[in-house]
């Protein structure tokens, strides 16, 4: 990675039919964040998302392309049936038991109001297209959302 994407959270690239991004960090925590930040901002404008609700997570996966797919679900399953959106991530990933890794975080936004938050893409599903997660000075995953 570039200087310039230490500073760069996130960006999309083209796919047909769905939606692609990268994420990015100086710390797999940070671009798991990220991550988060960027498949909500396809659904909406993340900068109006008030942390009035908070969410404790803590998931387990066999590797690291595993828990980004279980995070990004999780949370669109959240948004799914709770109708939340959210803005803000804090992430922690450990070793688990059995060579598995965890993932404790706390998540903060507030309920989806058509009132207050813009409509964009409604996304189904995180997918493992194509994902990807590189570490070189700081961590780069790449994620498919089907919409």
């Amino acid at each position: 990675m570039d200087k310039k994407e230490n500073t760069v959270k996130y960006e999309y690239f083209d796919v047909t039919a769905d939606v692609g991004f990268r994420a990015y960090g100086g710390t797999l925590d940070e671009a798991f964040g990220n991550a988060a930040l960027a498949m909500f901002e396809v659904m909406t404008d993340t900068s109006r998302v008030k942390p009035l609700i908070k969410r404790d997570i803590q998931l387990e996966s066999e590797d690291e392309q595993a828990l980004l797919y279980d995070w990004l679900s999780e949370l669109l399953f959240i948004h799914d049936y709770e109708g939340l959106v959210f803005s803000q991530f804090s992430v922690k990933i450990t070793p688990g038991n059995s060579g598995n890794i965890v993932l404790h975080s706390k998540i903060w936004g507030e309920e989806f109001k058509q009132s207050n938050h813009e409509i964009r893409i409604e996304v189904k599903a995180v997918t493992f297209h194509q994902m990807e997660i590189k570490k070189e000075n700081g961590y780069m995953l790449q994620v498919i959302l089907d919409t």
